[in-house]
């Protein structure tokens, strides 16, 4: 009970900060729709901030893992590594793309950044792992995950979005996706994993 109420206190705490993120990101999508930008131009900014958004989880992840166990460097990577793979596709790649299907936009794809980009993005959790491993600080690389991830599920929205118009009536619900896409993934990765993982090898 203490440890479910330890990632309900946290994931409580993340609600305010996740969205104010995502108000920010709903003016974002309107700015860069009004400029009409192409799909590939869209699909580009993704690139830019899922594997920023892959760096900052991984520090993030690995040294809140390496601050609270005492686990070879080899556990702490491994842990780094799902740990941010899995919530960062999560949070940019599958709750956007589900969100895109339901509201049948007209560009939905699902965009998962290992597959597509293997080498960049990997090399990204790799650089995250190793500093998290030697920095344990964890509160700004927390901060920048939240927002950057924020951008990643945005521009993941957006490219669905590319050449279209009259889709204003639908922002409540790309904003009810996009808060969805950044809170539970980001406190997965940064706060519950590792503190799981630490709590059960304290046992």
């Amino acid at each position: 009970m203490g440890r479910l109420r330890h990632i309900a206190v946290e994931l409580a705490r993340h609600v305010p900060f996740t969205a104010l993120g995502t108000a920010i990101g709903g003016a974002l999508l309107i700015a860069v729709a009004s400029l009409r930008p192409t799909e590939d131009v869209l699909e580009g900014l993704f690139y830019v901030f899922h594997p920023l958004h892959v760096l900052l989880s991984a520090i993030t992840t690995a040294a809140m893992y390496a601050k609270h166990s005492k686990a070879s460097w080899m556990r702490i990577a491994a842990v780094g590594y799902f740990g941010t793979m899995v919530p960062a596709t999560v949070s940019d790649s599958l709750i956007p793309y589900i969100g895109e299907t339901l509201l049948r936009l007209p560009n939905p794809e699902a965009h998962i950044g290992f597959l597509e980009k293997p080498l960049l993005v990997n090399s990204m959790a790799a650089i995250g792992i190793i500093v998290g491993y030697w920095r344990h600080g964890t509160k700004a690389p927390h901060a920048g995950h939240v927002l950057i991830s924020t951008f990643a599920s945005l521009f993941h929205i957006a490219t669905a979005l590319a050449g279209t118009g009259g889709w204003i009536p639908l922002l409540p619900a790309l904003l009810a996706f996009l808060f969805l896409a950044v809170w539970v993934p980001c406190c997965t990765s940064d706060i519950v994993f590792p503190l799981l993982f630490a709590e059960e090898e304290g046992h």
